[in-house]
């Protein structure tokens, strides 16, 4: 299954809707983007550099053998390092329970993603702050309007 998966990962692999303009308004709000996921690094790099080519993420982070995976917070709180942001200042976008931990133990703003694998009741029991339904509502939070708001 691996090699199959491998080999074709990027047949039908594309960013969700309305992700792109996303990430293009945050590049043009110069914020910083991270990406830290618990695929394994070197195919958590090949797809950032395949999927997410147009923008620029300061750090990429995978799974690797040395360090815990999520909802361990060891490795979102050494991106925050690396910012130089404190971990409460910055806003986690995830759509798992995983995503939720990992941001409430990291002490950072934790907003759960309805176009994902979850739904809204397990991301608020899990620690999201905010819940947004398209991509899109983001822009809502950093502007400091949240309709969703917990």
């Amino acid at each position: 299954m691996r090699s199959h998966y491998s080999r074709h990962w990027a047949d039908n692999t594309k960013p969700y809707p309305g992700i792109p303009e996303l990430l293009y308004d945050l590049q043009k709000r110069k914020l910083p983007k991270a990406i830290l996921s618990n695929k394994p690094d070197n195919f958590t790099q090949i797809m950032t550099a395949k999927l997410l080519a147009n923008w620029d993420f300061e750090i990429v982070e995978g799974a690797k053998p040395s360090v815990p995976k999520k909802p361990d917070p060891e490795t979102a709180l050494k991106i925050a390092k690396k910012l130089a942001i404190h971990p409460e200042d910055i806003l986690y976008l995830g759509d798992t329970n995983t995503d939720m931990q990992t941001a409430r133990a990291a002490g950072m703003y934790a907003v759960g993603v309805l176009w994902g694998f979850r739904d809204a009741k397990e991301l608020l029991t899990n620690g999201a702050k905010a819940l947004v339904e398209k991509p899109s509502d983001v822009l809502s939070i950093l502007n400091g309007k949240t309709e969703r708001s917990i």
